[in-house]
Parts: C-alpha cells; structure tokens; sequence
C-alpha cells in the first residue's frame, strides 16, 4: 500500500489537517513570533518574505501540515513528512513549530507519536533533520528515544545551508 503523506490523523490532543496554499495567512499568525524562531536555523522564518519561502517549500514537499489543538480547535503550528526513500523504508518529520503557549507542553509530544506512529504502519526508520542550535528540539527529540547518528551540511527549500544534527528512530525501538 502507498503511502498518503498527508492523511487526516487525529489523536485525543492533536488534530492535522493537510496544508493547503490558501492556509498562509493562518499559519503565518502563527509562526510571526520571533522566539518561535531564535534557535532554529532560519532565525529570520518570522519575517512574513522569508515565511513565504518556507510555506512554498510546504506546500511543494505535499507532505505538510497544520497543527491544531483538539480541544480548543486553536491552530497551533505546522510540520511535515518529507524525504520518503521507499528503498530503505525511512521518512524524515520535520520542520516543525509549535506556538510558544504550548511550549514545555505535552503537545509536541503527542504531535511526533501521532505521526512516528503514522509512519511506522509504513517504514522501519523515522528521521529527523535538527539544526545544530536548537537545543530545544534536540531534547524534544531525544526524549522521544531518537538517538543522535550523524551531522551533515543541509539545505532547506529556498535557503542556506546550514549545520544539521541527523536524530533517527527505528520501528524495532518505538514503543
């Protein structure tokens, strides 16, 4: 069976719903924090010019999301599945942001297990590409159980490379 890199998945705190070109000026409201942005390798992603840059890049991966809270039915980010090697079964999740209200939260938790869980019906190996600075997303990530496996000079859609801890999880260890 193909995989659908972006089906409706819902759990009792997260609801995404595919991305769609008209979402912009939604999700822009959203990601216009500067914080949300200060240890992510684009520190500049709140300025609505370069946001328009990597919303593109969403729209084109045809793999992104919208993150809302269920229970308040409040948008509250975006991520996405992307790189998808059919060859050696893994996927990358990434790109990911969450408002600074549901930061320390257990929404990003439930976000990541909603979709390791997704991609595990699919793939023996999750990927995450995490810029070397964001020291959030890096403990974020390891608790999850993702262990740290390489570093690699990365370009996003539209930008500069930038350095790039990779952090992978194998179907064999998600519980």
């Amino acid at each position: 069976m193909p995989i659908n890199l972006q089906p409706l998945l819902q759990n009792e705190l997260i609801k995404l719903i595919p991305l769609k070109k008209s979402d912009f000026k939604m999700l822009y409201k959203v990601a216009s924090d500067p914080l949300i942005w200060e240890q992510h390798p684009n520190k500049n992603r709140y300025q609505k010019e370069v946001f328009k840059t990597f919303f593109e890049g969403a729209i084109k991966s045809n793999g992104a999301f919208l993150v809302f809270n269920k229970k308040t039915e409040q948008l509250i980010g975006s991520s996405r599945y992307y790189d998808f090697d059919k060859e050696n079964s893994s996927i990358a999740i990434g790109y990911t942001f969450l408002s600074r209200d549901h930061w320390g939260t257990i929404y990003n938790n439930a976000l990541k297990t909603l979709m390791l869980n997704y991609a595990f019906e699919f793939v023996i190996k999750v990927i995450f590409h995490i810029g070397a600075e964001n020291m959030r997303s890096q403990k974020a990530i390891a608790k999850l159980g993702a262990i740290k496996t390489d570093e690699i000079e990365m370009k996003y859609f539209g930008e500069e490379k930038k350095l790039n801890f990779i952090y992978e999880i194998e179907k064999s260890n998600w519980n």
